[in-house]
């Protein structure tokens, strides 16, 4: 019996004694009867029934009945600890069979041995994946707005409206994002920064998605890769004073990534500075050659913006910045060792064990083992995998190239959620929105997407064929570890001590994956 059930039982054997009494007041036989099993048979021997008065016998009837209408109208407390089993846990770049145990209490994955040979802990609730996968919760790393809420643009309700975003996010798989700012004038950083920061300190699943900080996408772009970005606010940085008449001390404080070109003004010389304060340098809207490229790797820079798009095409004698991950002088990547063992295949976990019509699937869902650690100084990199943006064989080439740098991104702009139409852009000019498409309408050029990350995951996994496992990585493992400490040590893995931002995946084989669940912290939030 559940403890809902119990309580109604309890409030329904109350409500029976009270109508009984109430039915048996004049009744002297009914009295007789009651007052032996109220009261005990060894005084309803000794002839003493009248020390128990009917009435009074119905007040204390009655105040027990109060009593557990009282309890029974207070929630039950939500379980702490959830075990989930029966599924594929995204470890090792495999998915294996296994089961996992999360804290609501913690936020955290915990170890199941540890808590129930040393806590003597049992889960309050099992979850039976069917056979589904079990995933870290998504990161995206470029991310500008969505349902018409732009982050590049103060409103009055700024913070509220930032608020509402982390709670649709969560919706889509994403547990964790980079709000991205593109490039504006000095003072709109200012109003923006502040509520750009780190969300997830107080730990609070019901807020939704976390920000991990801010990503500043500009103003220091090259004017001859701009993109979307307006040239006539485009700047160069000749000294760190520049940096801070920017976005200011305070506002460098909640930035986490940076995208800019390399060769303008001495961006270069002030990479080692952004890495200091613990901020990625990220290699974007840039026309940097090969060797200008490497030199803002030799300062620290440790990932490169949407590749491909927005800087020096490839070519066979100049590869631009591509030609960074094809560089014979870094060294070869090696093999990924996970920090706990995963069970094989062949493992036996009794009756957690998937059913053996799931099991037939594993080798559709796995491919042969791609992913590495950023080894050398081939950097990371951003691929928009949503059709358009990208080729599917530019996307094999690049993740071919290095495929444990590869990371998944949106860059999805505020008309995502919007239905079609047209609609104004933050530098005033009018946008076309189509289906997915976003571009000018003077000109047709791209100015974005509307796409979602589930849906780049399932494009790269048909373009690439790298495999389910390999997909997830590309928005797990491997951004957790581009942004580095404090990330990578709480994010992106499905190992103890990590968060427990999870995602339930449905689809096998060559079935695009759907979002069934999304959990943060441990409580499950769509």
């Amino acid at each position: 019996m559940s403890s809902s059930e119990a309580k109604k039982r309890v409030v329904s054997l109350a409500a029976a004694h009270v109508a009984h009494d109430s039915a048996s007041v004049t009744s002297p036989i009914s009295i007789d009867y009651r007052s032996q099993s109220l009261i005990g048979r060894h005084k309803a021997r000794t002839g003493n029934l009248c020390q128990a008065p009917p009435r009074a016998l119905l007040g204390v009837l009655a105040l027990l009945l109060a009593l557990a209408a009282t309890w029974l109208s207070h929630p039950e407390p939500p379980p702490v600890i959830t075990k989930f089993t029966n599924g594929y846990l995204l470890r090792d770049g495999q998915l294996v069979p296994g089961d996992l145990w999360v804290s609501s209490k913690t936020g955290r994955i915990i170890s199941p041995q540890s808590a129930f040979y040393a806590g003597h802990l049992r889960p309050d609730r099992v979850v039976d994946l069917e056979g589904k996968i079990l995933s870290p919760g998504f990161i995206d790393v470029q991310l500008n707005g969505g349902n018409g809420f732009d982050f590049s643009i103060p409103e009055p309700d700024f913070e509220a409206k930032c608020a509402d975003t982390n709670r649709r996010f969560v919706k889509t798989g994403v547990t964790s994002y980079l709000p991205t700012v593109i490039s504006q004038a000095g003072d709109v950083y200012k109003q923006v920064l502040p509520y750009l920061g780190p969300s997830g300190k107080d730990r609070d699943p019901s807020k939704g998605a976390e920000s991990l900080g801010a990503h500043v996408e500009g103003p220091f772009l090259s004017p001859a890769r701009n993109g979307i970005h307006n040239k006539s606010i485009l700047q160069q940085a000749n000294s760190w004073s520049d940096i801070v008449a920017c976005y200011s001390e305070d506002g460098l404080k909640n930035i986490r990534k940076i995208t800019a070109a390399p060769e303008e003004g001495k961006m270069t010389e002030l990479i080692p500075e952004f890495v200091k304060r613990g901020i990625v340098f990220s290699i974007g809207h840039t026309d940097a050659d090969l060797a200008q490229a490497e030199a803002a790797i030799d300062a620290g820079a440790t990932m490169v913006t949407h590749m491909f798009n927005a800087m020096r095409p490839f070519a066979h004698r100049e590869p631009g910045v591509f030609g960074l991950l094809g560089e014979s002088t870094f060294a070869p990547p090696s093999p990924v060792q996970s920090p706990v063992s995963s069970p094989s295949k062949t493992t036996s976990i009794g009756s957690n064990v998937p059913n053996s019509a799931a099991t037939t699937e594993l080798e559709k869902l796995n491919r042969p083992k791609l992913s590495t650690p950023n080894h050398g100084k081939r950097p990371f990199f951003g691929l928009i995998s949503d059709g358009i943006h990208l080729s599917g064989p530019a996307l094999k080439i690049a993740y071919s190239a290095f495929p444990a740098g590869a990371i998944l991104v949106t860059d999805a702009l505020k008309f995502a959620g919007l239905p079609d139409g047209k609609y104004e852009w933050t530098n005033g000019d009018e946008i076309i929105k189509e289906g997915l498409v976003i571009k000018h309408a003077h000109n047709g050029r791209l100015a974005g997407v509307a796409s979602s990350l589930i849906e780049c995951i399932n494009n790269f996994r048909r373009f690439t064929s790298c495999g389910t496992a390999a997909a997830l990585e590309c928005v797990t493992s491997h951004p957790a570890r581009m942004l580095g400490e404090g990330v990578a040590d709480r994010k992106g893995l499905l190992v103890p001590n990590m968060d427990a931002d999870l995602v339930v995946l449905s689809g096998s084989g060559d079935q695009d994956l759907v979002v069934e669940q999304v959990w943060k912290f441990g409580v499950q939030v769509a």
